[in-house]
This record gives structure tokens, sequence and C-alpha cells, in this order.
């Protein structure tokens, strides 16, 4: 009798990477060759303004591409995965945006301070929600790190305490138990009591 063979089948997805699912009817080549020659792929009508931001980004070490897309795509995802797409190719930080959703990537900042800026975007006017989204990654910073080591710094001070509190109570019981010890030997070596 063979036994029989066992067969594996390996989940694909986990495997291989999804494709980007960028806005339908969005030419990723056109806007990467816009945000690659002045920093900006939007409307004509609000491209100056724009371009304003970026400049004012650049002027505190940020290099910020802008993306305005003219409808809200089904997922908000795929603006993260265009944003993702350009800043692949181009570098840098890349916010996108259309009427309702925001979409954003870096090499350079942490994906929480993207996150808090994005949270400033929601306005309805592109203008004024990329400039939100500069205030917030050129303003200051929660020190993360400082926070970090605090906190590091507390918990092991507790753990210090709570060893050292554990150490003198066993001394104490030890201290309890021998001097016990010491009365109970006593006690059967003394004369009993007279009766009366």
């Amino acid at each position: 009798m063979t036994p029989e063979p066992i067969l594996s089948i390996s989940p694909l997805g986990a495997t291989l990477p999804f494709k980007a699912d960028v806005p339908a009817g969005v030419d990723v080549d056109s806007i990467v060759a816009e945000v690659a020659a002045d920093g900006v792929s939007a409307p004509a009508s609000i491209e100056g303004d724009l371009l304003a931001t970026v400049q004012r980004a650049q002027e505190n070490g940020i290099d910020l591409g802008i993306v305005v897309v003219p409808d809200n795509p089904r997922h908000d995802s795929q603006l993260r995965d265009l944003a993702t797409a350009v800043g692949a190719e181009d570098g840098g930080t890349v916010l996108v945006l259309s009427p309702g959703q925001v979409g954003s990537f870096s090499d350079t900042i942490s994906r929480v301070t993207l996150e808090a800026g994005q949270d400033t975007t929601y306005t309805g006017n592109p203008v004024v929600a990329a400039n939100n989204f500069v205030d917030t990654l050129v303003g200051p910073q929660a020190p993360w790190s400082l926070i970090t080591v605090v906190l590091i710094v507390i918990v092991a001070a507790g753990a210090a305490v709570t060893a050292a509190a554990k150490v003198r109570r066993r001394n104490r019981v030890k201290a309890v138990d021998s001097s016990d010890d010491v009365d109970s030997s006593n006690d059967a070596n003394a004369a009993p009591a007279p009766r009366t």
C-alpha cells in the first residue's frame, strides 16, 4: 500500500504583489510627465495656485508633487495607489486629491505624518487642501522618539521598584520565619509551666 501524495496549494495572492489599482480613465504616464515637469498635474484653472504650494513645500525641504483628479474613484485606496505609482517614478512626496477623497505617498515622510496631513485636506477645494497638507508637513511634529524613551524609562523604573519590593518582602518573610524557628526551639527546651 503506497501512501497518497500530499498536495500543497500555495495561495497565489500571498506570493505575488497586487497590481496598483488606479482610478478608471487616469493616464499614469501623462500624470508622471506633468509632475516631473513642474510638480503639478491639475486643471489649468488651479495649476498656478498649486505651483505656489509646491514651491512653498520645496522651500521647507519637501519635494512635493500634487495631482488633482476630476472624479472620486470607487475606493479611496486607488488615490494612494496612484500617488505610489507617481512617486515610484518621480520620487519625493505625492499628494493626490479628488473632490472628496485623498491619497498620498512619500519616500521621506512617515505614514503617520502623511495621514495627519491628509486629515486636513477634506475641504472640497484642492488649493486649500494642498496648503493644509503642506502646513501639517512643515509644522511641528510630536517628538515620538523622546516620548518612546520616556515611556521606556517609566516602565523600567516601575519594574525596578517592583523587583526591589519583592526582594524586600522575601527577606522580611525569611527573617520572621527564622525568628519563629528560634522561638519554637526555645519553647521546646523550656520546662513546662507549673499547674496551679
